[in-house]
């Protein structure tokens, strides 16, 4: 049975991750450390956070949805990818060590972090109709095997990675660049916690409650992303990219 210390850590910690995770990703950087340090197993933390996380990313990804806010036909494409992508990556990692991706996300974030802050019109319009349909395709095709495969590799703030390249490259707003995100994060979760639950890796007595407010806190941050648009995800976005810094530097130099 968990003791109520644990509660009390990972809780609180579990529906920040499902804030921030519904506006811009990244939510695993917050959760996953919060249940490590409340003593749970490596597996055990895995199994349970995704199992706490898929909950609050489906709804924000209904939500997300019920506003207009996702455009599933280019979703659809990139969680196919993606899962293929995924399985790539989680297979090469087995041979290749990640650490050059590491030290090679370390110079790429703050670009990118300094383009969030200086491209103010980044993600303010919607324009994915002045892309052409194929380009659609090809496009929402690569970032879904792409991303994918940077998941199975690696993982650490690919829901943002998602959301930047819907943004940047298919020219969708941020509100809907997060929308479609969501939606392939839900997929690889679903398959993610499947898997765990198949090999008894989930500690319900712990996963439930945090589960309920990984649910409210995506609930609250979906409903500050549709209402506020990029003036509340951009600011998130530098969160995110922080996190994913302070996670790579742990893990390279201090771990």
């Amino acid at each position: 049975m968990p003791e109520l210390r644990q509660f009390l850590i990972i809780c609180p910690f579990v529906f920040l991750a499902g804030l921030i995770d519904s506006v811009a990703g990244g939510g695993g950087l917050i959760s996953l450390p919060a249940y490590l340090a409340a003593g749970v197993p490596p597996h055990m933390t895995l199994g349970t956070n995704k199992f706490s996380c898929v909950f609050g990313t489906a709804l924000s990804s209904a939500r997300y949805f019920k506003h207009g806010k996702a455009d599933i036909k280019t979703a659809a494409t990139s969680i196919i990818f993606a899962l293929a992508g995924s399985a790539l990556g989680a297979r090469t990692v087995l041979y290749l060590d990640p650490v050059f991706l590491k030290y090679a996300l370390l110079a790429v974030i703050p670009v990118i972090a300094f383009i969030v802050l200086k491209k103010k019109d980044l993600g303010a319009e919607n324009k994915i109709k002045d892309v052409p349909a194929a380009r659609i395709h090809v496009l929402s095709a690569a970032i879904g095997l792409s991303v994918g495969f940077y998941d199975g590799f690696f993982g650490p703030g690919t829901g943002t990675f998602l959301v930047l390249l819907y943004t940047g490259l298919l020219r969708y707003d941020l509100v809907t660049a997060t929308g479609n995100a969501k939606f392939v994060n839900l997929a690889s979760n679903a398959a993610a916690v499947t898997m765990f639950l198949i090999n008894r890796e989930v500690n319900f007595a712990l996963g439930i409650p945090a589960m309920l407010c990984g649910v409210a806190g995506n609930y609250v941050g979906s409903g500050m992303a549709i209402k506020k648009g990029a003036r509340i995800i951009r600011p998130m976005f530098i969160i995110a990219l922080t996190l994913l810094i302070i996670y790579i530097v742990r893990d390279l130099f201090i771990s």
